[in-house]
């Protein structure tokens, strides 16, 4: 199981008491910027908008199945490391405070602040239904619970995130996050230290951060095969180079692009008007049950006659194949399957067409056998929804733009990383 399935049904409660078409097949060119200055600077000498904060992106998507960025948190600032999600909200540490459960992390429990969010706060109301009451006005508790069973629950504290700007400025903004005291872990649990929520909500960081005048309300990553980077902001990226469409209106809590044709090898599966959800924080892709077993039949009949004979033996993933000799990487399998696509109706000039090549939805196993990155999500419980996760984001920028309400994305080497905010 894999972390992904926890971000799409996030269940948030808390308890008040104690475009350019044909631009993805071109390499996108990052912008540079002069050399950085590291003396820590007030938030008085920040100028609007216009920077970004970048963060270095670790792991991959198998063996490993999660990537993590390094945040420093507190004073003095202490290093943790943590799941970047675009699925969920809020972002929290496992806490001593002290912790009733936790599970084992890179690092020592997150010491948190003595600053309390109170439950009047704006951020914390923004958490739980209008009618809600609150028992206990002087601090503000939370509990989330992912779908693949994990949970934390905690409460709501303000520390100070230790951040350079691509202006070369050095800042330590005071944001809200969880200080998560009793955690349960979930089938795709990870030894992080905590999650970084960059979903649509007030709560995210990037949205406290844009509040604050740093950044504006845009989120982006490149995901390579050994990690990659992680940006906030607006200047990393030419807009003209990146592929548009408008962000669903019918889904306001996560990352969608509506009205999509899923294309196989060119041609139309029949499958249209899908709603389509962008999650960092799944390692897999996920297709609707009805989808998964059409692709299978399609993948089945493309084989038939080749080399490549199906591994029962192989549990890696519910589908993998074996060759006459193992498998050292995707692209020796490549040649035997076709790629998929979605074509979004709604694109900005035309059609925005966002493609997936087999390196974006095959793995090779530790048996050296090609293994089906796309899993039955109706299995899973995302019911109508079609989700493309982190092995199929492979080797492209994806942009998550608040501000215009627009996803976007382009062909790029993610190896290649603009000056990072956390080296």
């Amino acid at each position: 199981m894999e972390r992904g399935k926890r971000s799409i049904f996030l269940i948030v409660f808390v308890v008040l008491a104690a475009s350019c078409a044909g631009c993805d097949d071109q390499q996108l060119k990052w912008r540079r910027w002069g050399p950085s200055c590291s003396t820590p600077s007030s938030s008085s000498s920040i100028k609007k908008f216009g920077q970004s904060i970048i963060f270095p992106l670790y792991g991959n998507v198998y063996p490993n199945g999660f990537y993590f960025v390094q945040v420093y948190l507190g004073y003095p600032p202490r290093p943790y490391f943590l799941d970047p999600d675009t699925g969920s909200d809020l972002t929290w540490l496992q806490c001593d405070a002290p912790c009733v459960r936790c599970t084992t992390g890179f690092h020592p429990l997150y010491r948190p602040s003595n600053d309390l969010v109170v439950c009047r706060d704006p951020l914390c109301a923004s958490l739980h239904s209008s009618d809600y009451k609150c028992d206990t006005p002087e601090q503000c508790d939370y509990e989330v619970e992912y779908a693949d069973g994990g949970s934390s629950l905690g409460v709501l504290v303000n520390d100070f995130f230790t951040l350079n700007l691509t202006t070369g400025v050095r800042m330590s903004p005071r944001l809200t996050v969880g200080c998560g005291y009793d955690q349960l872990p979930g089938a795709s649990d990870h030894p992080l230290d905590g999650v970084f929520g960059l979903g649509r909500g007030k709560s995210s960081i990037v949205s406290q951060l844009r509040d604050q005048g740093v950044v504006k309300n845009i989120i982006g990553h490149c995901i390579g095969g050994q990690g990659g980077f992680l940006f906030l902001g607006e200047d990393v990226y030419d807009p003209s180079r990146i592929t548009w469409t408008p962000m669903s209106r019918d889904h306001t809590k996560h990352y969608a692009a509506g009205s999509a044709e899923l294309r196989f090898g060119g041609r139309s599966t029949g499958f249209k008007n899908l709603d389509v959800i962008f999650d960092s924080g799944s390692s897999y892709t996920y297709f609707t049950s009805q989808i998964y077993h059409a692709l299978l039949t399609l993948i089945h009949k493309e084989l038939s006659g080749k080399s490549l004979k199906e591994a029962t033996d192989d549990h890696t993933l519910p589908f993998c194949w074996r060759g006459k000799k193992p498998f050292k990487s995707t692209r020796d399998v490549r040649k035997y399957f076709k790629s998929l696509a979605f074509s979004f109706s709604s694109g900005w000039r035309s059609k925005s067409q966002f493609e997936i090549p087999p390196e974006g939805y095959l793995i090779i196993s530790s048996k050296g056998n090609a293994c089906l990155g796309i899993l039955n999500g109706t299995d899973v419980g995302l019911n109508n929804v079609n989700m493309i996760g982190d092995i199929s984001m492979q080797d492209k920028l994806l942009v998550y733009d608040n501000e215009k309400q627009s996803l976007g994305w382009a062909a790029a080497n993610c190896e290649q990383h603009p000056r990072s905010s956390s080296i």
